[in-house]
């Protein structure tokens, strides 16, 4: 098959031709069709996240069909159409997992991380880390859901029901839990960088009921903020931003260090969370009122030979939406 290899950093992934994956007997083999990117493939991209698996193979948003089954799955059928996300799989005996915290377990591995991911035309994924793809969606639009749409809903259940909610940054991920948060009666009030005079016309084109840079302030204090960059001063801006009781949730998994602030700014209980990963129940949950709402995702294709220029336009700020590898079509 064809896959797109990472060796090491600062060297583009290379297009090779590598054997096909054959499924271990909790696994499937996928036949890939899309593959979505996101930020996360650029921090290991640029080696911000350590230790990756190489050579490997990235990409954690992948949606394709099931063409064989280990002899220990059930539930599943060949022909299945299945999206994989980053969690790839877990321990299933410590506490975390016992608790349904999966995301947290030591032993967790991560799909085009730890495990070979979906850059390519086939690949292996545990059997009980993956979701059916709602059959409204058609590929393209599925992938983003699977990582820019899990991690987002995730953050957004971290707010504490607030209704009125701060985005810093409005990329893919923003741009899915907008239509969230107005399915449930909230509004959102987007930050972007300063000057970015196009970024904010499309936050308010989504439904932002206010749109400026993260120099700026709204004249209303927000019930939360959810922190979409990889900023570090965003925090204590975010902390600014918010009534008495709120919350701040980065949902970056890395972010550079947040500089110091004065107490002022967190007390009266405010709060500081982070996202770690996701659940399995936050893919059920998500993937079962994405298409009641309907969640409308905006994709830009790229073949699989394009990937390193995808990859360069997500690190230059060049996409509105996401960006998808499509891999078959």
């Amino acid at each position: 098959m064809k896959a797109e290899i990472f060796e090491r950093v600062g060297k583009p992934l290379e297009l090779r031709d590598i054997p096909i994956p054959t499924p271990r007997p909790d696994q499937v083999l996928i036949k890939v069709s899309v593959c979505g990117i996101c930020r996360t493939d650029l921090h290991i991209f640029d080696g911000e996240l350590k230790n990756p698996k190489l050579p490997l193979v990235m990409g954690h948003q992948i949606v394709g069909k099931v063409v064989k089954i280990g002899n220990q799955v059930s539930g599943i059928a060949i022909g299945d159409r299945v999206g994989v996300p980053w969690l790839g799989g877990s321990c299933g005996s410590c506490s975390y997992c016992k608790e349904g915290k999966e995301n947290l377990c030591d032993q967790a591995i991560y799909t085009g991380y730890s495990v070979d991911g979906g850059f390519a035309e086939y690949t292996v994924a545990n059997a009980n880390y993956i979701f059916p793809i709602p059959p409204s969606y058609p590929d393209l639009d599925a992938a983003p859901l699977l990582c820019a749409g899990l991690i987002g809903f995730r953050a957004l259940n971290m707010t504490n029901g607030g209704k009125k909610i701060g985005f810093f940054g409005f990329g893919s991920a923003a741009s899915i839990l907008i239509q969230v948060v107005r399915y449930r009666g909230g509004e959102v009030y987007a930050f972007t960088r300063p000057g970015d005079h196009e970024g904010q016309e499309f936050a308010r084109k989504m439904g932002a009921v206010w749109a400026g840079g993260s120099d700026e302030k709204p004249k209303v204090m927000l019930d939360a903020a959810i922190i979409f960059a990889t900023v570090g001063a965003l925090i204590p801006q975010a902390l600014r931003t918010v009534k008495k009781g709120g919350v701040v949730v980065s949902a970056e998994i890395h972010m550079s260090d947040i500089p110091s602030f004065p107490y002022a700014d967190l007390w009266e209980e405010r709060q500081i969370r982070s996202v770690a990963n996701l659940t399995r129940r936050d893919g059920e949950e998500f993937l079962k009122i994405a298409p009641e709402i309907p969640i409308k995702t905006e994709v830009t294709p790229y073949p699989l030979e394009n990937v390193n220029q995808a990859l360069r336009d997500l690190k230059n700020g060049s996409l509105k939406g996401a960006a998808v590898i499509v891999v078959e079509s």
